[in-house]
Formats: structure tokens, C-alpha cells, sequence
């Protein structure tokens, strides 16, 4: 009796390891357990070794766990007829319960659960050894239950594709976005990494508008000065119209030649000063762009759109800064267009970009569909709005302040409370259909 009782405790002991291990090795932390591999920890090379085979794993412990429980409460109503006859059975059904679930499962769960790495640690090579010991009957079991879940058109994959990873990833940064402010600002970095695929350069790029470029057909001391007056080193020259950029001057070449030319600025060719322009579709990507100025060792680029026109400029710095935010050095002109009013609203110019008032206030306006603050408004409303109309959408009241022809310059972007963007949506319904009505009536 004495042998088969310390048999039975062996057992759970042994049931006890089989629940904690397969805790350990689902709830080990990936990167963790690679970053030690690397560092050549062997025990962690076994655990990455064990989770490339997840079924197998997991066949060897549910079978080990099994036996041992089985075995065990065998053995344990064994013992106990013989003490009490027939209510033996009920008596050992009951004790087994108890230990299986209270030893065997919950307490080295909980300890696995609250320790994944030390024990998947710990565990790792004794479990390779079974995986192994159990192999033959584990790939059984797999073609037996995959042949099974055939017949019901269930095909079995352990590999994740691409948009798992990803989502796999963003969800990792998710977890720690309560975290400290640099943990913070870390994940909002990656997260920009994340999206840059996502983005093109129509959505960063400086518009045409803004743009400084000057007439390469000026004489050579008038191009000097503009070029000192400017606060960029690379301006895009155009010749005839604005549209035919004949090339990017850059200021440091400028200022060699001028040095060169010992104080006869009128002679330079500043036209032969200039690189090539370098055009690129406004569509593509931000990771593509990337790339691209890495493999062209250059940092600036003309967008043009799909007739060729000329909309605007895209540099390294651009792509840079929607990555680590905006990068300010002593030339830079402030960014305009949004000035916060007492009541918490923002008056924003139309054409603010939707992702610097998310990046800038934590918002989370859509920029799937517009770029611009005012073409948000414009794809929402489905109308070209009147002054003074009110429109409420994604948590947002926004109210137009001033219009040119058919273009938003101002507007009123006001958050929103969940309850008051419920109750927004209504008054501000009623308010637009009474200025309608009014204009019908007038």
C-alpha cells in the first residue's frame, strides 16, 4: 500500500509537470525566448525547437498527461477497494478529483502562468526528450485527426501568413500603449514604420503651392538671392512655366560656384549648377520612396500625378518624420493652420493634413479617403457645404467658418464625448435642415 500511495503522489508529481509545461511553452514570450537563442542559450534554442512543432508538443503532453492521470486514479482506486470494498470506488473518484485538478493542474498552471520563461527554461529539455520518446505514436495521432477533420473540409495549417504577423506585431506594441512615455513614443514610432507601406507621398508631400521655386531664366544674381533668402537647400528651377522643372539647384553648389567665381556672379550657368529632376508617381509609397532615396543616394523628389503635372515635392525628411514626428532645426517655418480656442475646439485651415492633426492631437480621423481636413468634410457631407453648416462624424463636430468657390479654407473642429457626439448628431441634423429650409424659403 505504502508503495503504490508513494507510486500514486510520483504520478501527480509527474501530472504536475505535464500541465505546467504546455502553460509554459504557449504563454513563454517569442521574442524573449529568440533574443536568448541568439545570444546562444541553448535552453532557449530547445524551446523555439519545441514551439516549431506545436502538434507534436502537444500530442506528446496530452498523451503523457493522460497516462500519468489515468494510471494514477487506477492506482488510486486500487488502494481504496481494498481499504472500503465497492465505496472505494466513490471515495477514490473523489480524492483523485481533488489532487488531479488541485496539483495536477491549477497550481503548476498558476506557477507557469506567472513564470512562462524560467520554467519553459527549465523544462525545455527533458519535453525535447519526449517529444521525442513519444514521436511515433504523436504522428499517428496527427494523420488520424487530420485525415478526420478532412472529411469535414477543414484544412489544418500551423504556418500565419504575412497580415497575421503584422497584426500579430501591432497587437504586441498595443499591449504596452499605457505604458511609460517613452514606451509610448516607441510604439507610435513602430507603428508609423508599420504604415508606411500604407501611405503614399500625395498624403505627405508639400503641395505644389507651397512650394519655393524660382525662374532659372533670371539673371544669375537675382537667382543668388532668392536662393540666400530661402530657408530650403535644394529648390527646383523651372524655365518658360512653372511645369517644366529643368532641375534641383542646391545651395551648397551655388555658394562653391559663386566662391569660384571671385565676385563675377553674372557669368555662373547656374542651370549647369542643377542635378536632373527626379520625377516619381504620386502613388507610390512611403516604404517604396524609401527605398528608393537609399538607392539612389538622393533626398528629394518631385511628384507628379498620373497626366505628369506637377503636385508637389517629397523629401527624405518627410518620410523621416512620419516615423519619429515632425524634426524642427533653426531654418524651418512653423507649421500654420490650427489655433486651439478656450472651449477646447481648433479652428484649422482646410488644408491641414488629417495626419498631422492625428499625430499632433492623438486623434483617430480616417485618412483612407482624404488627405486634408476639408476633404475629410467634403467625402463625409457628399456636398460642397455653406458657410456656417454644422456636420457631425467620427466623435468630431465640424463647423464651416469660411468658404472660397468651392474649396473649405476654415473650419471649427470641436472633439466630442461619446454622449455628446450622440446628441450632437441630432441638434446639428435639425440645425442644417433649418438652414436649408431657410435658403429654399429666401
Amino acid at each position: 500500500m505504502i508503495a503504490s500511495i508513494g507510486l500514486i503522489l510520483l504520478l501527480l508529481l509527474l501530472s504536475a509537470f505535464f500541465s505546467g509545461s504546455e502553460t509554459a511553452l504557449t504563454a513563454a514570450s517569442r521574442s524573449r525566448m529568440h533574443a536568448l537563442e541568439q545570444q546562444g542559450n541553448r535552453r532557449a534554442a530547445a524551446v523555439n525547437s519545441l514551439r516549431a512543432h506545436t502538434e507534436r508538443v502537444i500530442g506528446a503532453i496530452l498523451i503523457g498527461n493522460n497516462l500519468v492521470n489515468i494510471l494514477a486514479s487506477a492506482l488510486a482506486t486500487s488502494v481504496l477497494i481494498g481499504l472500503f470494498g465497492e465505496e472505494g470506488v466513490v471515495y477514490a473518484t473523489l480524492a483523485m478529483t481533488v489532487l488531479v485538478v488541485l496539483f495536477g493542474e491549477v497550481m503548476p498552471k498558476t506557477y507557469a502562468i506567472n513564470n512562462p520563461e524560467r520554467t519553459a527554461l527549465v523544462i525545455a529539455p527533458v519535453m525535447k526528450l519526449l517529444v521525442g520518446l513519444f514521436s511515433p505514436l504523436t504522428l499517428v495521432i496527427q494523420h488520424i485527426v487530420r485525415g478526420t477533420l478532412r472529411l469535414f473540409g477543414v484544412q489544418v495549417t500551423t504556418a500565419l501568413g504575412p497580415d497575421w504577423t503584422e497584426e500579430e506585431l501591432r497587437g504586441a506594441i498595443d499591449l504596452h500603449a499605457h505604458s511609460a512615455e517613452e514606451v509610448r513614443e516607441a510604439g507610435q514610432m513602430l507603428h508609423s514604420i508599420l504604415d508606411l507601406d500604407d501611405v503614399s507621398v500625395e498624403d505627405i508631400m508639400v503641395h505644389r503651392r507651397n512650394v519655393v521655386m524660382i525662374d532659372a531664366d533670371q539673371p544669375a544674381e537675382k537667382i543668388v538671392e532668392e536662393v540666400l533668402a530661402s530657408p530650403y537647400t535644394r529648390i527646383p528651377l523651372w524655365r518658360n512655366e512653372p511645369d517644366n522643372i529643368v532641375g534641383v539647384l542646391h545651395a551648397k553648389a551655388l555658394l562653391r560656384a559663386v566662391q569660384a567665381s571671385r565676385g563675377d556672379i553674372g557669368k555662373l550657368d547656374v542651370v549647369s549648377l542643377a542635378t536632373s529632376p527626379w520625377f516619381i508617381p504620386e502613388t507610390t509609397s512611403l516604404l517604396a520612396q524609401l527605398r528608393a532615396f537609399r538607392a539612389r543616394r538622393e533626398h528629394f523628389a518631385l511628384v507628379v500625378d498620373e497626366y505628369g503635372v506637377l503636385n508637389g515635392i517629397v523629401t527624405l525628411e518627410d518620410i523621416l518624420e512620419e516615423i519619429v514626428g515632425d524634426i524642427a532645426d533653426e531654418h524651418d517655418i512653423p507649421v500654420r493652420g490650427v489655433q486651439a480656442g478656450p472651449d477646447g475646439s481648433y479652428v484649422v485651415d482646410g488644408v491641414v493634413t488629417i495626419r498631422d492633426l492625428n499625430r499632433e492631437f492623438g486623434w483617430r480621423l480616417p485618412d483612407e479617403e482624404a488627405s486634408t481636413i476639408a476633404g475629410l468634410v467634403l467625402h463625409e457631407a457628399r456636398q460642397i457645404p455653406e458657410r456656417g453648416q454644422v456636420f457631425v462624424f467620427h466623435g468630431f463636430r465640424f463647423e464651416i467658418l469660411e468658404r472660397q468657390r468651392n474649396q473649405i479654407t476654415k473650419l471649427r473642429v470641436t472633439p466630442l464625448g461619446p454622449a455628446d457626439a450622440e446628441a450632437g448628431g441630432t441638434a446639428d441634423a435639425a440645425a442644417t435642415g433649418e438652414r436649408h429650409a431657410r435658403s429654399a424659403g429666401s
